[in-house]
């Protein structure tokens, strides 16, 4: 299942992930995962989530990402929830893009949920991403 959590740059939405995390650790069993650019939850979230932060493996663009997702996913089928904050910044910020690439997460054979900030208004967004709200 994709959820986004969307709104402009301050709005909130890191404090809304970080929350939710806090909540899946307390209740679920497996392995959760949280994904960023660069370093910046490293002290606000439980030690027991594993921080991946993309710009230590270069990743850049949807297409590179979606790899690196499903590298994370097959490597152990203990994950329960995924968290990716500022996808837009991995992304470059394409809206569009962003579409095709939920698209084909969705299509992922994975149990594990996937937990996504957007930093954009909702009326921004194309169809293909408003449909994961």
């Amino acid at each position: 299942m994709i959820k986004l959590i969307v709104g402009r740059k301050g709005s909130g939405k890191t404090k809304q992930l970080i929350d939710q995390m806090n909540a899946v650790v307390k209740k679920e069993h497996g392995s959760v995962v949280c994904v960023e650019k660069g370093l910046k939850l490293t002290f606000d979230i439980p030690h027991s989530i594993r921080l991946v932060d993309v710009e230590h493996y270069a990743v850049e663009g949807y297409e590179a990402f979606y790899g690196f997702i499903a590298g994370i996913l097959a490597g152990n089928y203990d994950i329960t929830d995924v968290f990716i904050d500022s996808i837009l910044k991995i992304g470059n910020a394409d809206l569009e893009a962003l579409g095709c690439f939920l698209d084909k997460i969705e299509k992922l054979d994975t149990e594990a949920n996937l937990t996504l900030t957007v930093s954009a208004d909702a009326s921004e967004l194309p169809e293909s991403v408003k449909k994961y709200m």
